[in-house]
């Protein structure tokens, strides 16, 4: 009898220190999703005021330049000078000797180099980022615009083949491959200075940003079975998005104001070391497991649905980033900062939104919360146009965060419940499919949204993807009981 006991203590004692372990082992997997969200995130918003800003400069001195080359004498005498001012940072170029030797130099310096610069001051000289609404400030929406889009773009083609991968070598390895590109990505951000790099360096990062994504939401759902605890485990996930998307425009911006364009990325690769050493550290597991196909679960009207959902909510924020700066840059005479805090209502509502219906949408039902938050990003982003200064969009902006955690917080846990419920039990395919369909909204959204703003107006193209929005919510309903597989409904 003793004998028994003992082994049944031992077992009971075993058994407990498996579970121990196993939940220990699923919170360390959640604070690596959670930081390789909040990273990604964080590097796609942080260039959000840096870029469009950062363009516009180098775009404006070359025009300055070669405008200053064509109009320039060539009997100038070398002791005379000439003055260039910058619509941009209203500082005046001084060019001795020829318009290829120039030196800014603030305007409050200037009194005694020429008698002509007063008058070539532009009259708004409180204002120091207040260019003109020319035909350069209208042509930097289409190029931000493409540049923005370029991520979203190679990450949508590189998520069908990411999905299948992780399905046939696990998880773990295309997260820590994820955490390296990632890494090289920022680097270059960091140390480049020409569109073409910046656009390269933007499409590295979403082939990083496809395996980390891909991979950390199909690892979560392999390991909080339980449909609430994957609800409640996805919106703790999130929140690392809604902390990226929160710290990174600010950041950015305020960065970008006071230390120079390096130092944010330079910051965010720290950051990607130390998550990708605390993925390595972690055990590398080889989960091979046959799961449905790619096609079948696109067929999948119920998926589709959602996916939807996850693509269009998404797609106005992804119209505003490119958009929002440069259409305050022509209304607003904002300065560098502004532009990044222009956003931190959006993503402090964000972080709420994911957080609340994490938990709520389970009990409420995800289908309406989906529903009333596509509903709310709608008309949040038809309210974007009305506002007249940076006070005006703390509202609309906050309702478009807030509606999009919603949807988020309640899509994405569905997309693993109809995978069990009409598929086979593997995720890494259904999430494949959820961030193609979050990286569709980010590259249809920045690309066509540059050029609807161009042609047609800022208020115009919200319009549009608000009514989109609205038009959309009501195929939310399909979601309130989809049906499972026949042999599943069979077993219960």
């Amino acid at each position: 009898f003793q004998t028994v006991t003992l082994w049944y203590t031992l077992r009971e004692f075993n058994l407990l220190s498996w579970m121990r372990e196993e939940r220990q082992s699923r919170k360390l997997i959640l604070v690596i999703v959670f930081i390789a969200l909040l990273l990604d995130n964080m590097l796609l918003t942080v260039v959000v005021p840096i870029i469009p800003s950062y363009l516009y400069t180098i775009d404006d001195a070359a025009a300055n330049m070669a405008k200053n080359h064509t109009t320039a004498s060539p009997h100038t005498p070398s002791g005379t000078f000439q003055t260039i001012v910058s619509l941009y940072d209203n500082s005046v170029r001084v060019t001795s000797g020829g318009p290829m030797d120039s030196t800014p130099i603030p305007l409050g310096q200037t009194q005694g180099v020429s008698s002509s610069t007063s008058a070539l001051t532009p009259h708004n000289s409180t204002q120091p980022d207040c260019p003109k609404a020319d035909d350069q400030l209208l042509n930097e929406n289409v190029k931000v615009g493409l540049l923005f889009a370029s991520k979203a773009t190679v990450q949508l083609i590189t998520n069908p083949f990411i999905g299948p991968l992780t399905n046939r070598i696990g998880y773990q390895i295309p997260m820590f491959a994820g955490f390296c590109i990632m890494f090289l990505s920022t680097i270059m951000f960091a140390f480049s200075s020409s569109y073409t790099l910046l656009f390269l360096a933007r499409s590295l990062q979403g082939v990083g940003s496809s395996c980390s994504s891909v991979a950390g939401m199909g690892m979560l759902a392999s390991v909080y079975t339980d449909d609430e605890e994957r609800g409640n485990a996805i919106g703790i996930a999130l929140g690392g998005l809604a902390m990226g998307v929160l710290v990174g425009p600010p950041f950015g911006s305020v960065m970008y104001e006071f230390v120079g364009k390096t130092a944010p990325f330079l910051i965010l690769a720290v950051l990607a070391v130390l998550d990708g050493a605390l993925h390595f550290m972690s055990l590398f597991s080889r989960q091979s497991q046959k799961g449905s196909s790619l096609w079948s679960l696109m067929k999948d009207p119920y998926i589709l649905i959602a996916a939807g959902s996850i693509c269009f909510a998404n797609m106005a924020i992804a119209m505003l980033e490119p958009a929002l700066p440069i259409w305050m840059m022509e209304t607003m005479c904002p300065r560098k900062w502004q532009l990044g805090i222009a956003f931190v209502p959006a993503s402090i509502s964000y972080l709420i939104g994911t957080n609340i219906f994490g938990v709520l949408a389970h009990k409420m039902g995800r289908w309406l919360c989906s529903l009333i938050g596509m509903v709310l990003v709608g008309v949040s982003i038809l309210c974007v146009p009305f506002a007249k200064d940076i006070y005006g969009l703390i509202l609309p902006n906050f309702g478009v965060g807030f509606a999009i955690g919603m949807v988020d917080s309640s899509m994405m846990p569905i997309m693993g419940y109809l995978v069990d419920l009409r598929h086979v039990s593997v995720y890494g395919t259904v999430y494949a499919i959820a961030d193609v369909a979050f990286c569709m909204g980010f590259a249809l959204g920045p690309s066509a949204g540059g050029a609807i703003a161009k042609s047609i107006g800022f208020s115009w193209l919200m319009t549009i993807i608000g009514v989109v929005d609205i038009l959309f919510a009501p195929l939310c309903y399909f979601l309130r009981s989809p049906p499972g597989r026949e042999e599943k409904m069979v077993r219960h």
